[in-house]
């Protein structure tokens, strides 16, 4: 399988944090990868520099064939038409129908007629089990019916790579498991996946690979259930014996 995303000795930090030191990394086509470990340890700032949200200080990241860490010559518009991102909060436009909310970067970005996208639309809603709330408003919604929204919104973009920043983290357990029984259909229909989840059964039931993240570095990389059944390290066994 060839590498959708390679990091190579990544490093970023915020004025004196030091948040990723030597990050290396691969995401294979039609992985589910799904990074772990406490707050604070690098995931979501990782996460950010794949699309070019924040910007490296040193390394390689390499992203379905754009070179990101290399902002200049780097078309940000192109890269975010392969890479789609759902952050925790949903970031859905108040003021427009939830169909709207999806077509809105087809037809400004794409540039696809209106009627193309609104059949799109239908599709990727449909995907995730809401057609039916097309012509409502976000606010009409309950915070998974919006999560379901914002990663259909995603999808219509047909990007190659998914990235979830905790998405799940701000919803009650009934509405969590309806985002991620989505999440589950994609991973099972192939589409490349990169999560940093605290729902560690999850996890360990349809990631492929797991990364266990402490103090800005990768300190574990591997299967699942190996991870959490033969962690080689301390801060593993004791992050995994307090998630489970």
């Amino acid at each position: 399988m060839s590498a959708i995303v390679s990091i190579r000795n990544l490093h970023k930090s915020f004025g004196p944090a030091k948040v990723l030191n030597g990050v290396s990394l691969e995401v294979k086509k039609s992985q589910m990868v799904a990074i772990i470990g406490r707050s604070g340890s690098g995931k979501s700032t990782l996460l950010r520099c794949l699309n070019g949200l924040e910007k490296v200080d040193s390394g390689d990241i390499e992203v379905c064939g754009y070179q990101v860490s290399r902002p200049e010559g780097l078309d940000l518009r192109q890269l975010r038409k392969k890479v789609g991102i759902v952050f925790q909060s949903y970031n859905l436009f108040p003021h427009l129908t939830v169909e709207r909310n999806v077509t809105l970067a087809l037809t400004t970005i794409k540039k696809m007629p209106l009627a193309e996208a609104k059949s799109t639309a239908d599709s990727v809603l449909q995907m995730v089990g809401m057609e039916h709330k097309k012509d409502a408003y976000p606010e009409q919604l309950s915070g998974g019916q919006q999560q379901r929204v914002a990663i259909a919104r995603s999808l219509a973009m047909a990007p190659e790579l998914m990235l979830f920043d905790e998405v799940t983290s701000a919803l009650d357990p009934e509405l969590t498991a309806e985002v991620l029984k989505v999440m589950e259909n994609l991973a099972r229909n192939g589409m490349t996946m990169a999560l940093v989840t605290h729902e560690m059964a999850f996890a360990r039931k349809l990631a492929d690979v797991l990364v266990f993240m402490h103090q800005g570095k990768v300190w574990e990389v591997g299967p699942p259930e190996e991870l959490f059944e033969r962690p080689k390290t301390s801060e593993l066994a004791k992050f995994v014996s307090s998630e489970l």
